[in-house]
């Protein structure tokens, strides 16, 4: 902080940078009086003095991200004004894109993308206690148009913030959910080559929004299939965080809406285990788990063929926290075991 009092222009942006890096390092132990008593009244003078037109602002913005994702419920002191902040730059950056004149400023995709991810970490951080704030604003209708803007950076970051919002307070969504739920297949669908990280978040969004709204999401369930599928199939071209996201939503699908994905499970239950054995273990595998044990109840004809790549996955737990996933497993293999004419598995032997 001693550092603030001397350094100028381009060496604040490395102790922005530094400052972030200690947040994401030390994460929930910031969250200390003695800390922010230090920590944050630089931080907050800086932001007060530069103007929402200069570029100096977002290597801040960075820094305050990687804060209120570590800070959690601590930064709740300091939200407000974060939060009114992002949203003015949103709006200020879309007029300027319509209208400079008008704006008084450039338009520079920039302070969208940098604001976009400062809210997600407001989001994450804050959890369901951002539902006020939100409620409040008009973040859902300029966050409807950043998931379809032109600039593939901006549709990333605004996915992003879209899953996040599902998990924090998805109420919020849900008078547009239709219009969130429509661009985001669409993203996920157009962007698997050209703009992987697009299609990742798209494809995470969709899966955070499934397990919010439950059987709400079924009339695109069929297409986000479509759009999976392939990925999951494919031998190389897309990258680890895709090919785990895609199986994850998959399962996600088939936990909310079973009826409707068991049909068409042996499509694509063979790729999607070999996807899922490669997760680590947390709750978001836990969730893809109960969407397999689901429709392979469903329909065990359909799932025979892939038997002992279904295996490997389920022995790809570490350990299995939830006792009712457990019971959900157990269930699965028993109905199995009386079945007589079970592929070989050596290996199980």
């Amino acid at each position: 902080m001693f550092a603030f009092g001397k350094y100028q222009r381009r060496n604040l942006r490395i102790l922005y940078d530094a400052i972030g890096t200690l947040a994401d390092a030390v994460g929930a132990e910031l969250n200390q009086a003695k800390y922010l008593a230090i920590l944050m009244p630089p931080l907050i003078q800086k932001w007060q003095q530069l103007r929402d037109s200069d570029r100096d602002l977002f290597p801040l913005l960075e820094c305050f991200t990687s804060i209120a994702q570590a800070l959690g419920p601590g930064f709740a002191q300091y939200a407000e004004p974060v939060f009114v902040r992002c949203i003015n730059l949103i709006q200020t950056q879309e007029m300027a894109k319509a209208d400079p004149g008008r704006a008084g400023v450039s338009y520079d995709k920039e302070f969208i993308v940098c604001s976009l991810d400062l809210l997600s970490g407001l989001a994450e951080g804050l959890g369901s206690s951002i539902e006020s704030l939100v409620g409040r604003s008009n973040l859902r209708e300029l966050l409807l148009q950043c998931c379809n803007d032109e600039a593939p950076d901006v549709r990333q970051s605004a996915l992003a913030l879209l899953g996040d919002l599902a998990k924090a307070c998805v109420v919020h969504l849900q008078p547009r959910l239709s219009d969130f739920l429509t661009v985001a297949v669409k993203q996920l669908g157009s962007d698997i080559k050209d703009h992987v990280s697009v299609a990742n978040n798209a494809c995470w969004a969709i899966g955070e929004i499934a397990v919010k709204v439950g059987k709400e999401i079924s009339p695109i369930i069929i297409n986000v299939i479509t759009c999976l599928v392939p990925i999951l199939s494919a031998t190389e071209g897309f990258n680890k965080s895709l090919l785990e996201n895609s199986a994850i939503t998959l399962g996600r699908l088939a936990w909310v809406s079973p009826e409707q994905v068991a049909p068409h499970l042996e499509h694509f239950m063979q790729p999607w285990c070999r996807a899922l054995r490669q997760i680590r273990d947390d709750i978001e595998k836990e969730d893809a788990f109960q969407g397999l044990c689901a429709i392979v109840k469903l329909n065990p004809t359909g799932a025979l063929g892939s038997f002992a790549t279904m295996c490997e996955a389920i022995g790809s737990w570490h350990e299995i926290r939830s006792t009712d996933l457990q019971n959900e497993i157990y269930q699965v293999l028993h109905g199995y075991k009386q079945v007589k004419t079970l592929p070989p598995v050596e290996w199980m032997i």
